[in-house]
This record gives C-alpha cells, structure tokens and sequence, in this order.
C-alpha cells in the first residue's frame, strides 16, 4: 500500500506491506497534519515509521470511527489512573511518530483506539477529534468553568479548537490571530479579538512573543495554559509572571477521567458543533499529494489553517 513517510529528503509517498498481525484493520479516510508533524520536518527527525496521528476511518463494516494514537501499557501507575499520556512506556506510545500511523490506505490498532464517532459525524471531518481532546484535556488540567474569561494565543488549529471548547463550557473567548483567515474562523467560532485581561490565557502558537503576549493578557493570579509543542527551551518574563503571581500549567495529549476518555468528549463536541470542520479544515488533498500538502500546511499567510490528506 501507498505511505507517508519523512526521508532526508523530505515528505514522500512510498510503497510499504499493508499492516498485518493483530488489532482492528481501520480504512483510513482522514488524516491531518499536525504542527508536531511539521516540527520534525524542521527539526531533522525523521521517525522510521509511517506519520500521521490526526486520524479516523472506517471498520471493515463501514462504521465510521476516530483513533486515539495512543498504546499506552495500561499497567503503570499512570495508566491505572488514566494518565495514560504519561505512560512509563512512552517511547513505544504515540501512534504515528513512534509506531506506523494513519497516513496509509491502512492501519491497524488495538480495540482502545477506537472512538465511536455520533450520529452526523464524518469520518472525513474526524481527523479534528484528536486535536480537538488535546484542548478538552488541557482545559481539564486548569479547571475550566462557564462564566471565565479566556485568552487564546495564536490561532492555528489547535488555537480555533480551543475556542471551540472554551465556548462549549460558557466561557467568553477572546482570540490573538495573525492571519486573515484565523481571525474569520475564530469569529465563526463565536471568539472576539483579545482585550483587557482574562482568566485564562492559552498558548497556542509556540513562540517567545506568544509566551509575552499571553503574560500580558493574563489578569493577576491567572492561569497560563501551554497547549503549544515546545522543542526547547522556554523563555517566560519573569519579572511580569512573579508579580502577577501567574501559574503556569503545561499539558500533554490526552487521557481519562471520571466521566470517560477525553477523545469521547471530543467526539460529542465535534458532533455539536457542526461548523468546526468547516472553519477548521482548510485544504483537503489526496495521500499522493501529500510532498504539496505539506508545503501548504507550512504557508499559513496563504490561509492554511489545518490540511488534511484523504487516503
């Protein structure tokens, strides 16, 4: 079958055997493009597996289904809690970047992976259910509630699907975009332009500008949330972070809780908000086409904003 790989030169669509062995055999209908996947372009990592754990297909049945990228050990004391993100067996974790990943014809998964998908749900438009529980976790850390103010940094897609989210719970979001067609989607997503100070700022954009940024919009005794991919070090104002006496909160993916995974959550609020796909997903391009699919998710000042392959 046809695969998405990253080779020292660069992105390429390649012939790899079709996945055997055991697991749940899943035709891939959607996977997108992550800032983590452009990170290890960048970066020189080169991972000697199949990419992509932005994922959802369908069963051999046709029933439309998410993946949770995530095949943690269930046995530590993080996964018995359901911290499974923090797993001890994190080097063999993350579907994708650590093991072969949905941007194939096919792939195979344990059962835990799956996520049933509502009624109404695409699995054209899933592909949006794992960025989307990467917010609903990040935003469980910090303890969330209808009535607070929220700032998001940086407007990319996991910034939109944060405002998503933060919505959902009755939260005022206020949106810092860069581009044009960032700031019409947070606008579609019910987000204002950022103003005054807030209860809740979320970094989404991965910079030290964002870091100052997100400091200054944070009222005194605020909680900053880093939703973004550090690959280095991180540089905070310390002078303004100490007198305002802000606590910084970082979050990994996602995992369980009382009510149930945060992948299921995601689902439910994909479900509800119809026009997330549509303000989110910007490009959608066939697997051969993904050298360019890349080059497009690279250029956001051209307005892309999540692009998607279509296996």
């Amino acid at each position: 079958m046809r695969a998405v790989r990253m080779t020292d030169n660069g992105v390429e669509v390649v012939d790899v055997p079709s996945p055997s062995g055991e697991g749940v055999r899943v035709r891939m209908r959607a996977a997108g493009i992550c800032g983590s996947d452009l990170h290890m372009l960048e970066h020189g990592y080169h991972p000697a597996v199949t990419i992509g754990h932005e994922l959802a297909g369908e069963l051999a049945d046709g029933t439309p289904v998410a993946i949770e990228p995530l095949v943690p050990c269930g046995a530590c004391e993080f996964c018995t809690v359901g911290d499974y993100n923090l797993c001890r067996s994190a080097p063999s974790l993350i579907v994708g970047i650590m093991r072969d990943g949905g941007m194939a014809s096919e792939l195979l998964v344990p059962p835990r992976c799956l996520v049933p998908l509502p009624g109404g749900v695409a699995a054209r438009d899933a592909s949006l259910v794992e960025p989307l529980a990467v917010c609903l976790h990040g935003f469980r850390k910090v303890g969330l509630q209808g009535g607070q103010r929220v700032a998001v940094v940086g407007a990319g897609s996991i910034g939109l699907l944060a405002v998503a989210a933060a919505r959902a719970v009755g939260a005022t979001v206020g949106l810092v975009a860069r581009h044009d067609a960032q700031a019409a989607a947070g606008e579609r997503l019910g987000a204002t332009p950022a103003a005054g100070e807030y209860d809740v700022v979320v970094e989404c954009a991965g910079t030290e500008t964002a870091l100052q940024t997100s400091c200054e919009l944070a009222k005194p005794g605020a909680v900053l949330l880093l939703l973004s991919s550090y690959w280095g070090s991180i540089n905070l104002p310390g002078f303004m972070l100490m007198m305002k006496e802000l606590r910084v909160q970082a979050s990994s993916m996602y995992g369980r809780h009382a009510a149930g995974r945060d992948v299921d959550g995601a689902a439910a609020l994909l479900a509800a908000t119809p026009e997330l796909p549509l303000a989110v997903i910007t490009h959608r391009l066939p697997l051969e086409a993904a050298p360019e699919a890349f080059r497009i998710a690279r250029d956001r000042k051209a307005g892309a904003i999540k692009v998607v392959l279509e296996p």
